[in-house]
């Protein structure tokens, strides 16, 4: 499947608070060809590809099935970014680029903590960063030569790893003699 696309698919994932979102917005702006930055956990709001909201977590129980259907069509073209805290849901076969980002869980502690979650979320959250759980979970669903950890603690890791990912991409494009 991947072989006919004319742009890959990148997933970016990691445990919330990682930087994932900020990562596929600049990932968006530097990309040498169009990529549509598609934010997982709002498309399956909008679209109500949800089975129930849990109060106790404050996160939507996601209707999978629903969720391949929505992006399948996406992922069959090629040229996105599928950012969300997991990633095994996804075939395969529709990943080219699989990153995950990591961070210090002292640093992941106080950006959950900003972002209003509940406690046990915030702990829950940081024991799966501490657990490497995102990172254990890409590595057991797709080959290892695609799945790339990075460090996610500040802006300079930050451009240092979309600079990662637009290399990568030229290289994928050249490996497919793309101009």
């Amino acid at each position: 499947m991947s072989s006919s696309r004319k742009a890959p698919v990148v997933i970016i994932t990691g445990t919330p608070g990682t930087g994932k979102t900020t990562h596929a917005d600049l990932l968006v702006q530097e990309s040498p060809i169009p990529l549509k930055h598609i934010n997982v956990g709002e498309l399956v709001k909008e679209k109500g590809l949800y089975e129930e909201y849990d109060e106790d977590w404050q996160s939507y129980t996601v209707d999978e099935d629903k969720l391949l259907d929505e992006l399948e069509p996406l992922a069959s073209q090629g040229g996105i970014i599928l950012d969300w805290h997991t990633c095994e849901i996804f075939p395969e076969r529709w990943a080219d680029l699989v990153v995950v980002l990591r961070c210090d869980h002292t640093k992941l502690w106080d950006r959950l903590e900003k972002r209003a979650y509940p406690l046990k979320k915030i702990q829950e959250n940081n024991e799966a960063e501490i657990m490497e759980v995102v990172l254990d979970e890409a590595r057991s669903s797709y080959p290892q030569e695609i799945v790339v950890e990075l460090q996610s603690e500040g802006t300079e890791d930050l451009e240092s790893n979309v600079a990662r990912i637009v290399q990568w991409i030229e290289a994928w494009q050249k490996d497919r003699g793309q101009p």
